[in-house]
């Protein structure tokens, strides 16, 4: 096995020195993702897990409509365990899966691709949101819980 260092002068050669690196702690310092590894621990997740800010500002921020019925850490608990209960399940099998829950939305004209009614209640979406598995920062697994259309 060719040492570290004989690897990185190979990708060199081919690809020329890397110019810009924007790096999952700086996306999360950023606020462009949200770290919620702790409550994913919790949930059974054993692996580092964000959600990208879309997801959080949508998903977990309780509306203003809600206040005193939910909470933000009620919201963010049930993304974490619809996705573990996805993978437990075999639904999420590979680097990227999609999974479903229910989210208590006011009805607004705010609706996105990856929502629909559930069960004829508009106040309750049906909301489908991909889950990709790849490597972090350095190099090990981590997951990011994003919209279907976010990369």
């Amino acid at each position: 096995m060719k040492a570290k260092a004989d690897r990185k002068e190979e990708v060199d050669e081919v690809f020329g020195p890397v110019i810009f690196r924007y790096t999952r702690k700086q996306a999360i310092d950023d606020g462009v993702l949200v770290d919620v590894s702790q409550m994913a621990a919790e949930a059974g997740v054993k692996l580092p897990t964000a959600l990208t800010r879309a997801v959080y500002e949508q998903y977990v921020v309780v509306p203003p409509e809600l206040k005193g019925l939910q909470d933000d850490s009620g919201r963010l608990w049930d993304i974490l365990w619809m996705f573990a209960c996805a993978v437990r399940g075999g639904g999420i099998s590979g680097a990227i899966g999609h999974f479903d829950l229910i989210v208590a939305q006011p009805d607004k004209e705010d609706w996105r691709a990856n929502e629909k009614v559930f069960e004829g209640n508009r106040q309750r979406r049906l909301v489908t949101l991909k889950a990709v598995c790849g490597p972090g920062d350095n190099g090990t697994a981590c997951i990011t819980i994003m919209r279907p259309e976010e990369d």
